[in-house]
């Protein structure tokens, strides 16, 4: 059986599809065309990663008003409970790369705050950090997890004057990125932890611990040592992860429980990870919510 943790990030785990929903909901792409002028994918390529999603139950292919012969692309409920994934690798880019130009505004309409919000325990309405929650896992969980082929998160398409992704798929592009940054959020550090843990080949491991290292999502304390930390750019990841677990589990009910989970310590509870304002303290829904994109684009709502 199909790990959902696994089969999330296989599906979302991807540029082109994180391109896909973005405009989805900032610019509320529904058409094949629209999405081929924004991202410049190969037609193949575009219509691969649609009917993945429409597959996943994310995107719905309906068809156009008035047209009985033409179709378009509809967020479900499902694709619309992305949209705290894509708010939290909004915010990720937006404050640690380069990238945070091309990138919209996000406003809370109720106080006009602008700016990214914070991750809370939805549990007992506490602010939550990685460092506030500890990992359940069972080692039969990760193997499903990190088992399995897909396709080569390199690959993805190009994109015309838009925000690639690139380096936030370095944590979350393949499997086993997913799991060291994963590990990572809670707690290993030495190489040994990480090799336990996954039963991953020194050189596979070697070689993701390399590219964190090199995209500055972990740190050696010692050039020649054994131990890896989180840097500062690495923890900040902490709500995308949250919130894809908690995704997995709405997009995959029928399935038993994954054998991974975030537990908050404060509460004890598993978390139910949401969103607050910094501005209000309001905790957020889609509909509180507009990207407010700068220059050319005109401001836009997010989906109703």
């Amino acid at each position: 059986m199909t790990n959902p943790v696994a089969a999330t990030f296989d599906l979302l785990g991807d540029r082109l599809t994180l391109t896909i929903l973005r405009h989805a909901f900032v610019d509320h792409a529904r058409r094949f065309t629209q999405w081929a002028d924004r991202t410049a994918a190969p037609p193949a390529v575009l219509t691969a990663r649609l009917a993945a999603l429409v597959d996943a139950g994310v995107l719905v292919r309906a068809p156009r008003p008035g047209s009985a012969d033409r179709y378009e692309y509809r967020l479900t409920d499902l694709g619309l409970a992305t949209w705290e994934i894509l708010v939290c690798v909004w915010s990720w880019q937006r404050e640690w790369t380069a990238e945070w130009a091309l990138l919209p505004e996000f406003t809370h309409t109720g106080c006009g705050h602008r700016g990214p919000p914070v991750v809370m325990c939805r549990g007992c309405g506490r602010d939550v950090t990685a460092h506030d929650t500890e990992v359940e896992l069972d080692r039969d969980a990760l193997w499903r997890l990190t088992s399995g082929r897909r396709r080569s998160a390199r690959a993805a398409a190009l994109t015309r004057g838009d925000a690639r992704f690139d380096e936030i798929m370095e944590a979350i592009g393949d499997r086993w990125s997913a799991a060291v940054t994963g590990l990572a959020l809670a707690g290993a550090r030495r190489f040994s932890d990480f090799r336990a843990a996954l039963g991953i080949s020194p050189t596979t491991l070697t070689e993701r611990l390399a590219r964190l290292v090199d995209v500055g999502i972990l740190q050696r304390p010692e050039p020649d040592g054994r131990d890896y930390r989180l840097t500062p750019r690495g923890r900040a990841l902490f709500g995308v992860f949250a919130f894809l677990l908690a995704w997995s589990q709405r997009a995959h009910p029928e399935t038993p429980e994954p054998g991974l989970s975030l537990r908050h310590k404060e509460c004890g509870a598993v978390l139910v990870p949401a969103l607050r304002c910094r501005g209000c303290a309001a905790v957020l829904g889609r509909r509180d919510v507009r990207f407010e994109p700068s220059a050319a684009r005109p401001a836009l709502d997010s989906p109703q």
